[in-house]
């Protein structure tokens, strides 16, 4: 979507050597929407904290305190490194475009 592309129209101008170059590139400096969420809930968590009472909340708020819909402790760390090439690829493909 931030590319102004289909996945139709993205399949037919990258290759899998490429999306696996983006994939590696994402793990070392993420991307996108869940990165933003990160930032923006960064952002809040200190302007309440700014304006926090110690005697009401002794506890500091955290980004995770103002992004209820992402969990942080479901993200793999891991890399999944399959045998097989092309279900590598494959398993790329359904983890960039969340398909099944």
């Amino acid at each position: 979507m931030a590319l102004g592309k289909t996945v139709r129209q993205l399949l037919s101008e990258v290759d899998s050597a490429e999306l696996t170059e983006w994939h590696a590139f994402y793990q070392l400096e993420p991307f996108g929407s869940l990165i933003e969420d990160e930032r923006h809930g960064v952002a809040v968590a200190t302007l309440a904290n700014i304006n926090r009472n110690p005697k009401v909340r002794d506890e500091p708020y955290k980004a995770l305190d103002f992004i209820s819909w992402r969990r942080f402790d479901q993200v793999r760390d891991e890399p999944i490194l399959l045998a097989d090439p092309q279900a590598q690829s494959r398993l790329i493909m359904q983890k960039i475009f969340k398909s099944k």
